[in-house]
């Protein structure tokens, strides 16, 4: 019955406490509200059977519904709709720097690098709806998969058709990958960009020396989280392609050049990360979504409807109906 009314003066609630003690009151009182003739007989006298006097107790009960509305009315109950509205006030522009040399497709990782890295990075482009997200592709060299945009089905479709392919120059060119990423983002008017910048190897190829490409980073206000991807020891990785197509695989020992990452991030103050497995890749992109917030306001409207006027009106049409009944029917008996 008040599902979606809330009640301004709840306090008046504590009237209600009157009611018992009215119905105590009444209890002792009614029998004298009636005169008493006492005689010693009664069989001279015809004996009615109205059944007006039974209904006496109505006068009360109305006063009693009565007082009850008022105390509610006094309550103002009242529905309450509302709205909101949201706007951000704070976007990010993320570029997702991916490396895909041949070593990506190393199994170290379930079912290799690559395909681990695709998996957790979809979820985390999908958790990021305020933001606008691009995708770069370097090996020996870099180019932009995706220009950064909002709309994240065209980034997820980009980001699930990056495959190994020998048509990109071979080797793992740092430098490129995070210079193209700031291409990117250098005219970017958001108020926060971020470059997540992710290779399994070193520095071996490409002419954009990765300390110079950080140091375009810092100039444009890019902050760079570096990830290096790939188990600690000796992982099966590709070691040549057969004439069939197929790719050969061998065990070699995994090399990360973490002292240059952890300088990159340190530089333009990101972060470095190593994923060794599934869970730890995971785990980092999870926690940089945590640490990159875009700032949402959310507006509140409220709708307010008064409610207590149907119940003064009610309460004095049934003071109404009892003074009535009082002054006409049982006049006589109360």
């Amino acid at each position: 019955m008040f599902e979606g009314i809330e009640f301004l003066n709840k306090e008046f609630f504590w009237l209600f406490l009157l009611l018992p003690l009215a119905i105590i009151w009444y209890l002792f009182k009614y029998k004298k509200q009636t005169a008493e003739l006492k005689i010693s007989s009664i069989k001279g006298f015809k004996i009615g059977s109205s059944i007006i006097p039974k209904f006496k107790h109505l006068l009360f009960i109305l006063r009693l519904l009565v007082l009850a509305l008022l105390i509610t009315a006094l309550a103002r109950p009242r529905t309450v709709d509302v709205s909101t509205k949201t706007k951000t006030t704070r976007g990010i522009d993320i570029v997702m720097a991916i490396d895909v040399s041949a070593s990506m497709l190393a199994k170290d990782l379930r079912p290799n690098r690559l395909e681990a890295l695709k998996q957790v990075a979809a979820q985390f482009i999908k958790e990021r709806p305020n933001d606008r997200i691009g995708l770069v592709e370097y090996a020996g060299e870099s180019y932009t998969k995706t220009p950064i945009t909002s709309d994240k089905a065209i980034v997820l479709r980009s980001l699930e058709s990056i495959k190994y392919n020998t048509i990109i120059e071979g080797g793992t060119a740092i430098g490129m990958g995070l210079a193209t990423s700031v291409n990117r983002l250098k005219d970017s008017k958001a108020k926060s960009k971020i470059i997540i910048l992710l290779t399994d190897g070193v520095n071996n190829s490409g002419f954009i020396d990765p300390k110079i490409a950080s140091e375009l980073a810092v100039e444009y206000g890019i902050k760079t989280y570096t990830i290096g991807l790939g188990t600690n020891g000796m992982a099966l990785t590709p070691m040549n392609i057969l004439p069939n197509g197929n790719i050969q695989y061998g065990r070699a020992q995994v090399e990360i050049d973490e002292e240059l990452l952890k300088e990159i991030a340190e530089v333009t103050g990101g972060k470095y990360f190593r994923a060794t497995n599934n869970k730890k890749l995971a785990e980092i992109y999870e926690e940089i979504n945590k640490l990159e917030k875009t700032e949402i306001e959310e507006f509140k409207y409220y709708n307010y409807e008064e409610k207590y006027r149907p119940l003064i009106l009610l309460a004095g049409m049934l003071l109404l109906f009892e003074l009535l009944l009082r002054f006409t029917i049982f006049r006589s008996f109360v």
